[in-house]
């Protein structure tokens, strides 16, 4: 009964803290539904356009960059509050603006919730799981990011399919919203997840680690109990404490050994899960799907198709990551979505269109999902220590966002230069520079708590310092 009741807790906040990724997906992916029809309505030039679409990312950069310090001196929980009030600010605001340069100013603030829940919301999750469920807790914070961009292209098609159907006449302000200009209704459902995430975010306790970490063991203690059991909470709180007692430290200290190695590994593999092409797959699937003679129209349909498989799949990954382990699973995602990504690349080349090659996407989109998706955050959130968690994490998820961006800007760039078949076999590359940097670096850590991944990098260090 006491486990049930522990498991039950567990799985509340982690569906909680979740809701920031599932904010991050629908904000990310809502933005594909209006960008047409805010560039007819403001009658946006290209690089009015081009700022529209890009600005959310200068706020995610901004979000992380103040996100990592606010979270190890204020603590996890305050700041995702920062997130959910963010996002509810931004979605509201965006619906009722009517100044370009305002849509411009609520973009950056969503980008902003945006960048502090993709950092905050895994470290959390990591430090208030359970050792043996870790993986696929933080996992599930994935999950929630494809289940926000799925429901986002369900909700603008719902929306726009409405608008377009509708025949009856009429004024006010609900029908100014969802008829005369749909796009702002698009943004305007927003509003519910992140109320909801507010709201929720009241019953969560702060993370274990960072209480103790902060002098607070009793209120530690207090948690520990309801996420491990009381058998096992005296024990977890005092692997910490040890673990603890380190020097606190910033940024400066990362940059040394041997935090600075795994900074770079934990970097280096999140650059190259962006690099594999995922957003230009996401964002540019209905230019993609066009050029593959599938879309004729109702472009948006076909992004509920991708939404969906890169829902499903991600199951997957929160079913096999703590008992197949983070290496074997990265190693071999990683090397299989190279070959879906090439046999992509070569559907293009020989001019072989229509399902077969949305057939070679959705297989790539598998093994994404199954590795390079996940696993960044799972890694990330696990190789660095407590005192210094939140900063680590936020200069590797700083990386993911100028990665994207990278993406973001070059695909139109390299489909319409070398060709959208050698922009395939680009991204394929890439994953096969994920694989072979995975096999040189990467070590094994499912089933370990953090403390015990602390110890067991400080051992390795020693023995190669010795060697």
């Amino acid at each position: 009964m006491a486990q049930a009741n522990t498991n039950r807790f567990i799985a509340l906040i982690t569906l909680i803290a979740a809701l920031g990724g599932f904010l991050f997906g629908f904000d990310m992916a809502v933005v594909s539904g209006i960008i047409e029809p805010v560039k007819t309505q403001y009658g946006l030039s290209s690089s009015q356009e081009g700022l529209f679409v890009s600005c959310a990312l200068l706020g995610c950069i901004a979000g992380v960059a103040v996100s990592g310090y606010l979270s190890d001196k204020t603590g996890r929980k305050k700041v995702l509050f920062i997130a959910a009030f963010l996002f509810l600010i931004s979605a509201a605001g965006f619906a009722f603006s009517t100044a370009y340069g305002v849509l411009i100013f609520f973009r950056i603030l969503a980008g902003m919730a945006v960048g502090v829940a993709s950092n905050v919301s895994p470290l959390y999750i990591s430090e208030i799981a359970p050792a043996h469920k870790r993986g696929g807790l933080v996992t599930f914070y994935q999950l929630a990011i494809t289940i926000g961009i799925l429901c986002a292209y369900l909700s603008n098609l719902f929306l726009q399919r409405n608008a377009a159907t509708y025949t009856g006449s009429g004024q006010g302000l609900i029908h100014w919203l969802f008829i005369e200009n749909v796009w702002r209704g698009m943004f305007l459902v927003g509003v519910l997840p992140a109320l909801t995430f507010a709201l929720l975010l009241l019953i969560v306790p702060e993370s274990p680690r960072w209480l103790v970490q902060n002098g607070q063991a009793a209120a530690a203690m207090a948690v520990l109990t309801k996420t491990a059991g009381e058998k096992n909470a005296l024990i977890e709180l005092k692997a910490i404490q040890e673990m603890a007692s380190q020097k606190k430290g910033g940024f400066a200290e990362l940059m040394r050994l041997p935090l600075s190695k795994l900074l770079a590994l934990a970097m280096v593999l999140t650059a190259l899960s962006q690099l594999s092409g995922i957003n230009g797959v996401i964002f540019y699937g209905p230019t993609i799907m066009k050029s593959a003679g599938i879309v004729t129209s109702d472009a948006l349909f076909y992004q509920v198709i991708l939404g969906v498989a890169n829902t499903v799949f991600t199951f997957f990954a929160i079913m096999k990551v703590d008992s197949w382990g983070r290496r074997p699973l990265y190693l071999y995602g990683s090397i299989c979505a190279a070959v879906a990504l090439a046999l992509t690349g070569f559907c293009f080349w020989l001019n072989i269109t229509g399902w077969l090659m949305l057939g070679c996407i959705i297989l790539f989109l598998l093994f994404f999902a199954l590795s390079l998706g996940p696993l960044k955050f799972v890694i990330s959130t696990e190789i660095f220590p407590t005192h210094i968690r939140g900063t680590a994490l936020s200069v590797c998820i700083m990386t993911m966002w100028v990665s994207d961006w990278l993406v973001n800007l070059l695909f139109p760039i390299l489909r319409d230069g070398l060709g959208i078949a050698v922009t395939f076999f680009i991204f394929s590359f890439f994953c096969i520079l994920s694989f072979f940097y995975a096999k040189s670096k990467l070590m094994e850590t499912k089933g370990k708590s953090l403390e015990e991944i602390e110890k067991m990098l400080a051992q390795n260090d020693c023995r190669h310092a010795t060697n």
